[in-house]
């Protein structure tokens, strides 16, 4: 697992994307599984994009927090991401560890480098997890696979 002094970040920016995410988290669409996750990205300009996750009642076209936050950011012409905080838990918790489910774990390999983006997994402001998206995804497949 990271620390702070080898994630890049300092405690406050830290404490600042949770808050964000926790924030995010509030807008959860989630009747189905009643799980609501929420999701801060700090982009490499310093700025923070925030997703939830999205139910559908036919599943497959659900979506996660983290993606939500991906995919917004890339709409917007953003594609240099330095880190993600996620807070999650059922509906009654005010959060519990959640980490990123593989697929979202792919898309951030699509366009982070494994080894310096941070992911940061949070209950709160003061419990939380920090690590390298190789950590969460060893052996990657990613762009540079491809040629």
């Amino acid at each position: 697992m990271m620390t702070i002094e080898s994630c890049g970040l300092d405690k406050k920016r830290i404490e600042e994307l949770i808050t964000a995410a926790k924030k995010a988290r509030s807008y959860a669409y989630a009747p189905y599984s009643g799980y609501l996750v929420g999701a801060a990205l700090l982009t490499g300009e310093d700025e923070i994009i925030t997703g939830c996750n999205i139910e559908n009642a036919a599943y497959g076209p659900s979506n996660c927090a983290e993606r939500t936050a991906f995919f917004k950011s890339v709409s917007e012409g953003k594609s240099d991401f330095a880190a993600i905080a996620i807070v999650g838990g059922a509906k009654e918790s005010e959060g519990e560890y959640a980490t990123p489910c593989g697929v979202c774990r792919q898309v951030m390999r699509e366009f982070c480098d494994p080894d310096t983006f941070l992911v940061i997994v949070a209950k709160d402001e003061t419990a939380y997890k920090l690590f390298s998206l190789t950590e969460l995804l060893p052996e990657a497949f990613g762009p540079d696979n491809l040629g």
